[in-house]
C-alpha cells in the first residue's frame, strides 16, 4: 500500500540534503538534544563527570546524581538486605551504570518519580520531600508541553528543509507561534503513554515503536488531525514495513558506535542530523505512495506544499485570494526566499499571535541596555530555580547576591549585543563568539571569587571537560545557545516593551534598579568580610 523504498535511494536524498543545510540540521539537532530526551548520547561530553561513582547524599536531594545511582539507592530501598544485593556491585554494576547514563537524561518524569520515592523512604514528610513530588510533576509538565512539542516541530523543520534550503531554525517552535499546543500535546502523551505500556511485553514495545514512529510527523504535517487518525496513519504507513525500518536503524549501528566512542560529539555533529534527515525522507516517501494511492483517510495528510513549492505566480495568486479573505498574515510579511509559504499552511495562528519580524539588528539606547540587563539578569534566575527545581527536586541558592538576579546573565547579554554587531546576520559565528565570551567571563568570575572568598562560584571539577574546574564546556555551550536567544528574540522583543513606556519613566526605573543593585552588592561585601 506504500510502495517500495531502498535504503541506499533514500540515504543518498538525505546526504544531498545535508551538503546543502549542513549548519541548519546541526544546530536543530542540538538543540533538540539539550532541551528534550530525544538525543541522549548527544550530551554525554556536556554532563559526564570524571568522578561519577556513589555518593553519600540521598538521591533525592543530590545535585548532578546520575540516574544510574537514583536506581541504585532506589534499588537498594528494597533488596539491601537480601542475597540478591551482591548482584548489583562490580564490575556488571559499572558498565551498567554507564549504559543507563549514556542512554537517559536527567529531564525525565521516570527518574524524577524514582527521587520522589527515594525521599518518601528516606526523609520525613516535610517540605523537602514537597519539594520533590513538584520536581516530578514540573517534569511531566515538561516532557509534554515542551519536549514531545519540540520534537514535534524538529519533524517540522526537517520536512520542510528538504525543499525549501532556507527553512529557519526557529521552525523547531511552530507549534508554539501557532498558539496550537494542547491537541498535538494530548496525541503525543497517548503515544508515550501507550509506547510505555507494550515495552512491558518487550516484542511488543518494539514492534509499536515502529508502529507509531510517523506519529510526530503526522502532527508536524497536520497538527490538528485526530488521535485515532494519526494512530491509524501511522499504523497504515508501517504496515509490511517494519522490518526495513528495523534493518534501517541496524544500518546505523555503527554510526551510534563512532557516537558512544566520541563521548556523543559525533552524534549531534553528524548522526543526528543523518538519522533524522533519513526518517523524514523516509515519511515523505511513504506519505507520497500513500496519498497517490487514495487509500483510507489519505486527505487527512493535507500539506501538498511539502513537497510542491510553489512558483512565483502560484504565490501570487495564492496572496491575492489570501487578503481577500483577510486572514491573520495579511499585514504581514509572508514571502521569504526558499521558505514554506507559512499563510498557506492548514493551521492558521489567531491574529493577536502574528506580529511583524523581529529585528534583532536594531539599534540600542543606555536605557535599553541597562533595563535589558536587569531584565536578563532576573530571567537567568528564574531559569536556574526552575531547572535546580525540575532537575534535583529541591530550591537552591544560585546567587551570591540578596536579590533574585545573577548578574552573569545580565553581562553576558550586553557583551553579546556589543560584540556580535558586525557578524549577526551569520549564527553560527555568532554562537562561537558567545561560546567565547561566556567561557573567559565566567572564568574570570570564578577565579575572582576564589582569590576573594576562597572557593569558585560554580565548581565544575567533578566534569570531564573542565579548565581548572572554572569552566567546562557544557555549560558554554548551553550558555552559548542562550546567547543566540537572547540576541536574535528575547532582546528585541524585550526593548519593543520598554518602548511603550514614556521616556522620563524607562530613565526613572534604570535609576531605581541601580540604585537597589549598588545596595544589593554592597550588603553582599559587607557580610562576605564580616
Amino acid at each position: 500500500m506504500t510502495g517500495m523504498w531502498k535504503r541506499k535511494a533514500l540515504k543518498k536524498k538525505v546526504r544531498s540534503s545535508i551538503r546543502q543545510s549542513y549548519w541548519r540540521m546541526a544546530a536543530v539537532c542540538f538543540i533538540i538534544a539539550v532541551l528534550t530526551t530525544a538525543y541522549p548520547i548527544s550530551t554525554t561530553f556536556i554532563n559526564l563527570q570524571t568522578a561519577p561513582g556513589p555518593r553519600l547524599s540521598d538521591a533525592a536531594f543530590a545535585p548532578d546524581l546520575p540516574n544510574s545511582e537514583v536506581i541504585s539507592q532506589t534499588i537498594g530501598l528494597f533488596i539491601d538486605r537480601s542475597p540478591l544485593s551482591g548482584l548489583f556491585g562490580g564490575t556488571v554494576a559499572n558498565m551498567s551504570h554507564l549504559i543507563i547514563d549514556l542512554y537517559s537524561t536527567s529531564i525525565s518524569v521516570f527518574f524524577n518519580a524514582l527521587r520522589a520515592l527515594n525521599a518518601f523512604f528516606t526523609r520525613s514528610l516535610g517540605m523537602a520531600a514537597i519539594l520533590v513530588a513538584a520536581g516530578a510533576v514540573f517534569t511531566f509538565l515538561y516532557q509534554i508541553f515542551i519536549s514531545n512539542i519540540l520534537q514535534v516541530g524538529e519533524k517540522r523543520f526537517f520536512l520542510e528543509i528538504r525543499s525549501y534550503r532556507q527553512t529557519p531554525v526557529s521552525k523547531i517552535f511552530f507549534l508554539y507561534k501557532l498558539r496550537y499546543i494542547f491537541h498535538p500535546a494530548w496525541v503525543m502523551f497517548c503515544r508515550s503513554f501507550f509506547q510505555t505500556l507494550w515495552n512491558l511485553t518487550i516484542i511488543g514495545g518494539i514492534i509499536k515503536r515502529y508502529e507509531y514512529s510517523m506519529i510526530p510527523f503526522i502532527l508536524a504535517e497536520n497538527p490538528k488531525i485526530s488521535k485515532r487518525d494519526a494512530f491509524f496513519l501511522s499504523r497504515q504507513l508501517t504496515q509490511r514495513n517494519k522490518w526495513k525500518l528495523f534493518l534501517l536503524d541496524l544500518s546505523f549501528a555503527g554510526w551510534k558506535l563512532l557516537s558512544i566512542l566520541t563521548l556523543g560529539i559525533f552524534d549531534f555533529v553528524i548522526v543526528n542530523p543523518y538519522i533524522t534527515g533519513c526518517r523524514s525522507e523516509l515519511y515523505l516517501t511513504l506519505r507520497r505512495n500513500y496519498v497517490l494511492s487514495r487509500s483510507p483517510r489519505y486527505e487527512r495528510l493535507n500539506d501538498s506544499y511539502l513537497e510542491h513549492v510553489p512558483s512565483e505566480d502560484e504565490l501570487l495568486i495564492s496572496k491575492a485570494l489570501y487578503d481577500d479573505s483577510q486572514g491573520p498574515y495579511t499585514k504581514t510579511t509572508y514571502f521569504a526566499p526558499e521558505q514554506y509559504p507559512v499563510f498557506l499552511f492548514s493551521v492558521q495562528p489567531p491574529f493577536r499571535a502574528v506580529r511583524s519580524p523581529v529585528r534583532p539588528e536594531r539599534r540600542y539606547d543606555l536605557c535599553s541596555y541597562i533595563l535589558l540587563f536587569f531584565s536578563f539578569s532576573v530571567f537567568g534566575w528564574f531559569l536556574e530555580t526552575l531547572i535546580y527545581l525540575i532537575r534535583d527536586g529541591a530550591l537552591t541558592d544560585n546567587t551570591l547576591l540578596f536579590g533574585p538576579w545573577l548578574p552573569l546573565y545580565g553581562i553576558l547579554g550586553i557583551l553579546i549585543l556589543l560584540l556580535t554587531k558586525r557578524i549577526i546576520k551569520k549564527p553560527v559565528r555568532v554562537f562561537f563568539v558567545n561560546f567565547f565570551i561566556y567561557t573567559v567571563l565566567e572564568y574570570i568570575l570564578n577565579l575572582t571569587s576564589d582569590l576573594i572568598l576562597g572557593y569558585p562560584f560554580r565548581d565544575y571539577s567533578e566534569f570531564l571537560l573542565n579548565l581548572n574546574g572554572r569552566v567546562y564546556v557544557g555549560s558554554s555551550i548551553s550558555f552559548a545557545l542562550l546567547g543566540c536567544a537572547f540576541l536574535y528574540y528575547l532582546a528585541p522583543q524585550w526593548t519593543e516593551l520598554f518602548m511603550k513606556v514614556g521616556r522620563s519613566k524607562r530613565i526613572a526605573l534604570c535609576v531605581i534598579l541601580c540604585a537597589l543593585f549598588a545596595v544589593d552588592a554592597a550588603l553582599t561585601i559587607i557580610v562576605a568580610f564580616s
